[in-house]
């Protein structure tokens, strides 16, 4: 029998962790034709998106654009402070833990990894018994994921920062805010960190194909200690050039940079702290509704502690082979793409099909994700999924009352 409602008709809704929702005014930036790489408006322009950029990550530092995706900016950081034979402490919660430690390794680093689970934040306690085992100062860097994007755990950067300070430990603190920039709270100057990471994909509401590397006076002593960073790679310049071309080492990504002048002037106009508080009522709306359809079925939050929540990202849990049945339906029938669970089981183990994502970050608003969590109840009713009623109410009354 065919579809009844394919999901053709109005407009589909992208409710994966990253890209995110494009906003219009964002697409009708970039629609125009090419413009002159070498005077007018785009050379003129750079101060503002480098003011803004800095505006959002809260910093008076410097930051690097470069074109290409989130590993691109774990690459080029570690790039710039990491000598092959450096050791990293790398603490995991998720699957980009993983892979920026994977990347690390690459690069020649001596890495080790302390593996924290799928399902809560790190501990302290061990990561200060690796730090305080490192009594020559090997280790240079910890590499720090502030949301997982796989798991939706969010861990403490800040606390990091005062363990590193407390055993009076050298190593620089980076920090990934790939997932977390532009939704969840984050303070770089204030919290101490001395790099961070991110894309233009997720919370700065671009399409795909910039990040960025923030860095502090710090790190760029660690970076002018360096026997050699490669030419592309190299932050100094694309910081702080003497010619336009110097930002990118080459030709600029026009159009994602009208797409970013908007996407950072919607920031600015709703307010930074506005936008960490709309994140948070509409995290809160979801974990409600998740909370109730787990009163009667297998759905679970995969991190028990909100807490330890992503404002971004949400992780859950269903059981195979409910997970991708459930977006196989709110997909074909209502449009709506759900994220899967990516890094939570191999894609060969039966088990990969019990998990999903949702995405609630950048471009999102009450009446979005109302109709998210709709889609996900139509969704586990068609296919015989048991849950507790009422979840939609109640994300309704966290979005009526506020946090």
């Amino acid at each position: 029998m065919a579809n009844r409602f394919p999901g053709a008709g109005g407009r589909s809704y992208l409710a994966i962790p990253g890209p995110s929702v494009i906003p219009d005014a964002v697409l009708q930036a970039m629609h125009r034709a090419a413009p002159n790489i070498y005077a007018g408006e785009l050379i003129d322009m750079m101060p503002g998106l480098v003011a803004g950029l800095k505006g959002v990550a809260r910093t008076d530092g410097h930051v690097a654009i470069y074109i290409g995706n989130g590993h691109a900016a774990w690459e080029a950081a570690l790039a710039n402070v990491i000598a092959p034979g450096d050791a990293v402490l790398v603490p995991a919660t998720g699957r980009f833990g993983h892979g920026w430690a994977d990347m690390a390794e690459g690069l020649g680093a001596e890495v080790a990894v302390l593996d924290f689970g799928k399902s809560g934040p790190w501990d302290e306690d061990r990561i200060a018994d690796a730090l305080r085992a490192d009594t020559g100062h090997r280790i240079k860097a910890v590499l720090a994921v502030h949301v997982d994007t796989s798991s939706s755990v969010r861990n403490d950067i800040a606390g990091l920062r005062r363990l590193l300070d407390d055993l009076g430990h050298p190593a620089l603190l980076m920090a990934d805010c790939i997932a977390s920039l532009g939704c969840d709270r984050f303070e770089m100057d204030a919290w101490g960190v001395d790099v961070m990471v991110t894309g233009c994909q997720k919370g700065l509401m671009v399409p795909p194909g910039m990040a960025f590397v923030f860095f502090n006076a710090r790190a760029a002593k660690v970076r002018a200690k360096m026997p050699r960073v490669s030419r592309y790679w190299d932050w100094t310049p694309r910081a702080e050039p003497t010619e336009f071309w110097e930002y990118f080492d080459g030709t600029a990504p026009t159009h994602h940079l009208y797409g970013l002048r908007t996407a950072l002037g919607m920031i600015a106009d709703e307010g930074i702290e506005a936008v960490w508080d709309r994140h948070e009522r509409l995290a809160r709306a979801i974990w409600a509704a998740c909370d109730v359809w787990a009163e009667e079925g297998p759905l679970r939050l995969n991190v028990a502690d909100a807490a330890h929540r992503s404002r971004a990202v949400t992780s859950l849990r269903i059981g195979a082979p409910h997970g991708t049945e459930l977006r196989a339906w709110v997909e074909g029938q209502l449009g709506l793409t759900l994220g899967i669970g990516l890094g939570m089981a191999p894609p060969s183990d039966p088990a990969w099909h019990g998990f999903f994502r949702l995405g609630h970050m950048g471009h999102v608003n009450g009446q979005m994700v109302l109709g998210m969590l709709g889609g996900i109840e139509a969704g586990l009713t068609a296919i015989g999924v048991p849950h507790g009623r009422g979840a939609v109410d109640a994300a309704a009354r966290v979005i009526a009352g506020g946090v």
